[in-house]
């Protein structure tokens, strides 16, 4: 619960709590703190023990923890029988290796993976010939031709 508190932090709060309730009492509000603390995890408990007793013995592996969306996808996608076969397209996606590929495209460099395949003249004929430079700019058209017409733009 309090994983991140420093030794900074915790100083800070004895302090702060020596200020604001004194010495004298100060043991005595933390023993009403501890003990309201307990009695609200008691009652937590005897309230999912009722609920569970409830639902029936079909629900006796029903973990409350599972309510939680992130809980509940982690278990039914990732740890769950694989009919789907999610488990064979979440190991073949890298995301680095494609953010690479479309980097090195964009950039105008080969990739890794198309650098050993492929004969670097053959890869460029290939470019030039599908793909537009960006980087150059287009021609200019003559003074009575009309640009082409882009229906997105409109």
């Amino acid at each position: 619960m309090f994983n991140d508190i420093g030794a900074l932090e915790l100083l800070t709060l004895v302090v702060l709590a020596v200020l604001v309730f004194g010495p004298e009492k100060l043991p005595k509000v933390i023993q009403d703190v501890t003990r309201t603390i307990r009695k609200i995890r008691e009652f937590s408990d005897s309230a999912k023990e009722d609920i569970r007793s409830e639902l029936g013995p079909q629900f006796k592996d029903f973990e409350f923890e599972d309510l939680n969306p992130k809980t509940f996808v982690r278990k039914q996608l990732m740890d769950g029988d694989d009919e789907l076969g999610l488990k064979e397209i979440r190991e073949s996606f890298d995301l680095r290796k494609e953010m690479a590929e479309v980097t090195d495209a964009v950039n105008g460099r080969e990739s890794v993976a198309s650098a050993g395949s492929v004969n670097e003249s053959a890869k460029a004929a290939a470019d030039s010939a599908t793909t537009p430079d960006l980087l150059k700019k287009p021609a200019q058209p003559a003074k009575d031709e009309r640009p082409p017409f882009d229906a997105d733009a409109t």
